[in-house]
């Protein structure tokens, strides 16, 4: 391994210029000067501020037409919730102190953009505040398939309906050569890209995502993360970075793996791809995201010295990686959340999903448990 990061790279990484070879170089440094690295990174960009949002998941259903191999969420004759029990949740959602609903769902064969509208006005008409951050890529590109229309006329649409955010979800590895194998029904990559720029050119902000530990290589993880930095060089349109290491149970590519002998990724390499992505992100993304779920409660608190600087939500209900063997919880208190950032030496914030400070009615900010720097 190499003893140390060459200056040209740090100087490149400094100015937000990484290049493919920097990252995949960053790979075979010793990996706690990586680390290091990183947080020095973290720190110029967003400071000591570890921020999570208060936030609920709503699967509408499990049933869908997909033939992911890495779902174990999806089911042939799953309920598809109504609008009023999703409107339910959202109720409780609201009664939690919650200011984002994450809605998500299989794709049912006949359901067009009608259904989704549907959601989000009926949400906006009773709740105006709660932001509603739902509806995958892939879930609006089936939408307006079903529906006949253009993505960038549903987008119009969402958007009039009360769509405030998108999940940057359905990317998976954003390779076709992946994406033939792990997924090969969803859009291809090229898709999933003019879906996120034509939401964004809508108005539409959305995350970003990786779902990677599979059949991937380390350059097409690389290749991947280029992407989305291109896309937000272009657009800006978005607002985190969450890289979401496979859950290999439960399913069929990750029965395979295990019959071959692996499992889900190593805690030290998912570290290194939340560090990597913190280098190659500079400048252009700030916000990176540890999954709790995924990682564990433990792992995620160091991730926090590892580049990254947000938790997540607290998700109430969380079930697709449960589904596929995660076994970190299906929500998490704030308490917890502010308790496991000072933990790693930091201070907590209650953000909403654009990465600002959550404010009542009366313009104070809410300060949920007693605890951490609020601005």
């Amino acid at each position: 391994m190499n003893s140390k990061i060459p200056e040209d790279l740090m100087e490149r990484a400094y100015q937000g210029k990484c290049t493919k070879e920097d990252a995949l170089q960053l790979l075979e440094v010793p990996p706690f000067e990586l680390f290091r690295f990183a947080d020095k990174l973290r720190d110029l960009a967003v400071g000591d501020t570890v921020t999570y949002v208060v936030n609920r998941n709503i699967n509408f259903t499990s049933r869908c037409i997909g033939t992911c191999g890495f779902c174990a969420f999806r089911t042939n004759n799953g309920k598809v919730l109504s609008i009023e029990e999703i409107m339910e949740k959202v109720r409780e959602a609201e009664k939690a102190n919650a200011t984002e609903v994450c809605i998500q769902g299989g794709l049912l064969p006949d359901v067009g953009l009608d259904f989704y509208q549907g959601i989000a006005e009926t949400i906006k008409a009773e709740f105006p505040e709660m932001h509603i951050h739902s509806f995958s890529p892939m879930e609006v590109y089936h939408a307006s398939r079903v529906s006949e229309i253009p993505v960038k006329e549903a987008l119009r649409k969402l958007k009039r309906s009360g769509l405030d955010t998108m999940p940057g979800t359905a990317a998976e590895i954003l390779s076709d050569r992946v994406r033939k194998i792990i997924c090969p029904s969803k859009l291809r990559t090229s898709e999933w890209v003019e879906v996120v720029r034509q939401a964004h050119a809508a108005g539409i902000p959305t995350t970003a995502t990786m779902m990677y530990g599979h059949v991937e290589t380390p350059e097409e993880r690389i290749d991947h993360m280029l992407i989305i930095r291109e896309i937000q060089k272009e657009t800006g349109g978005i607002t985190e970075f969450v890289p979401l290491p496979f859950m290999p149970y439960n399913n069929p590519i990750g029965e395979k793996m295990i019959r071959e002998g692996r499992y889900a990724t190593p805690g030290l390499e998912d570290l290194k791809i939340y560090a990597v992505s913190r280098v190659l992100f500079h400048g252009h993304v700030d916000n990176i995201q540890a999954s709790w779920v995924k990682l564990g409660k433990k792992l995620a608190q160091f991730s926090l010295h590892c580049g990254t600087n947000d938790l997540g939500g607290t998700l109430m209900e969380e079930s697709i990686s449960r589904s596929a063997g995660a076994s970190h919880g299906e929500m998490i208190t704030v308490d917890e959340l502010e308790w496991m950032i000072h933990g790693a030496g930091r201070i907590p914030k209650e953000r909403n999903t654009l990465y600002r400070g959550v404010e009542f009615a009366s313009g104070n900010v809410r300060k949920m448990s007693g605890c951490g720097a609020y601005e």
